[in-house]
């Protein structure tokens, strides 16, 4: 587990280090890790002992010193340090195929696929009523969603990320909407209906929070191009807009090329 800031880190090449208090290794060399940024790449892993640590381990790791680096390795102090080497292995390649749009002998897969995890589940058939769900009501939150199906939200949440493997839903600062691969495969299934229309741009990253996104929401700021017509200032004005989202929102225009409105 990484913290937005950390990620953030990993993508732009200025953390390639992270320290954890683990029994044993929880990940090896070669893992490929897929995050909100995209995928990270354990490079390697190796035990270390504490009074080891220095000042360039801090900053490659993203801590602010040695001392908070040591701080945040206080729990737990009956387990070994792990050095974990990182480096940014790219963009999810989910997000290509969420745009790929299946044909015929591949939508025949895909509902091979669907029909074996309902098949499979305890609580029986699930996968096109998840779909339709999130289909009419795109950017509701995951609770909600669980609780007009009559579900657990875990229960839910884990569902809907074997839809998300699969590339037919995508995760949004809150709540979900089906990929343009998704809804091919349920208007096969339930004939085509209308839509909304898709908002272009890049939707709001998952790490500003969602008191933030509700903010942003709330004025019509749905994409990072919307937000880049903003000045920073009355952005940090609304309730619900704090620093670390302002933080997270600038950063993330910049992977685009862009920034706050002067």
């Amino acid at each position: 587990m990484m913290r937005p800031a950390e990620l953030d880190g990993v993508r732009a090449g200025t953390v390639d280090l992270a320290f954890r208090r683990w029994d044993r290794p929880r990940v090896k060399a070669g893992t490929r890790l897929r995050t909100a940024v995209g995928v990270v790449e354990v490079l390697s892993v190796e035990q270390v002992a504490l009074s080891r640590l220095r000042a360039e381990d801090a900053r490659r790791a993203g801590a602010a010193s040695l001392a908070a680096l040591k701080e945040a390795l206080a729990a737990r102090a009956d387990r070994p340090v792990f050095r974990v080497g990182l480096s940014y292995g790219g963009a999810d390649p989910r997000e290509a195929l969420r745009a790929a749009i299946p044909d015929a002998a591949e939508i025949a897969t895909i509902l091979h696929q669907l029909d074996r995890l309902d098949a499979a589940s305890a609580i029986g058939p699930w996968t096109r009523a998840t779909l339709r769900i999130i289909d009419r009501n795109p950017e509701v939150r995951a609770p909600d969603l669980a609780a007009e199906l009559g579900r657990e939200t875990l229960d839910f949440k884990k569902d809907v990320r074997k839809l998300k493997e699969r590339g037919l839903t995508e995760s949004l600062a809150i709540g979900y909407r089906l990929s343009p691969r998704g809804e091919t495969v349920l208007d096969h299934e339930d004939g085509p209906r209308e839509r909304a229309p898709r908002r272009t741009g890049t939707p709001l990253p998952r790490t500003i929070g969602a008191p933030a996104t509700r903010a942003l929401r709330a004025v019509d700021v749905h994409t990072l191009e919307a937000v880049s017509g903003w000045t920073r200032a009355d952005l940090a004005a609304l309730h619900g807009v704090g620093p670390i989202a302002l933080e997270r929102l600038e950063t993330a225009m910049a992977q685009l090329g862009l920034g706050y409105a002067t």
